[in-house]
């Protein structure tokens, strides 16, 4: 069957909400991506958490994957766990073409940043290779960082960082082991656009925080003071 959505964009919004109403991802009630109800009941990630990776930690110590993890990046943080309505709007943003759910969830992410603010100035988008940008059409994180950038007054660079290597999506990797190795050496940083700047990485949903770490390495060989992590879910 041929998606017709991509070509129905061109049309404007006004198109789409007639031939395809906006619904809630996680109840299927009609006019919004995510009605009041279920984002009062989004799984919330509560602190205390590992310094480091971000997953919850009772005593907020390092955990353990982090105790001999000799990481570039300097923090990852994420609102929500990756399951319930959270998961359901990240797969529909990242594979069934809703690109008009990525304000609702930038939303989400603002609201986050405001409550725990991060010394940064530049917003940075996970990249994707370009030959599977190329399948997708658009980088859903991306699409995050732009709008979390209009609502944060940050500036957005989506072109400094790099994916130069194709490597296997992480989801099909099975230990944290090979989520390192699989993204070791991917990215690149190209310019001097974050020298001597404090950024903070963009992504959709993060998991052992191997890719925001390879990206960090990237961002730091080029000149980042310093790098900051923020995904909108956490797998826990």
């Amino acid at each position: 069957m041929v998606n017709v959505l991509p070509q129905l964009t061109r049309f404007g919004g006004a198109a789409l909400n007639l031939l395809f109403p906006r619904f809630c991802v996680g109840c299927g009630k009609e006019g919004v991506f995510l009605c009041g109800a279920c984002v009062s009941s989004l799984p919330h990630i509560q602190p205390p958490v590992c310094p480091e990776c971000g997953l919850p930690q009772s005593d907020g110590s390092l955990c353990r994957n982090c105790q001999d993890w000799q990481a570039d990046i300097d923090g990852i943080r994420s609102p929500f766990r990756f399951e319930g309505a959270i998961r359901e709007a990240v797969h529909y943003l990242k594979y069934r073409n809703l690109r008009a759910i990525a304000p609702a969830l930038a939303c989400l992410m603002a609201d986050y940043l405001e409550n725990n603010p991060l010394n940064v100035e530049v917003l940075v988008p996970v990249p994707l290779h370009k030959q599977r940008l190329r399948l997708r059409g658009y980088n859903q994180s991306a699409l995050l960082a732009n709008e979390l950038g209009k609502r944060s007054c940050l500036r957005v660079d989506e072109t400094v960082l790099v994916r130069e290597k194709y490597a296997l999506p992480q989801a099909r990797t099975s230990s944290v082991a090979e989520r390192r190795a699989n993204v070791m050496g991917v990215f690149t940083c190209r310019g001097r656009g974050v020298n001597g700047k404090r950024v903070l990485l963009i992504d959709d949903v993060a998991t052992s925080g191997a890719t925001m770490n390879a990206c960090a390495s990237a961002l730091k060989a080029g000149g980042a003071v310093v790098v900051w992590g923020l995904a909108l879910a956490r797998e826990i």
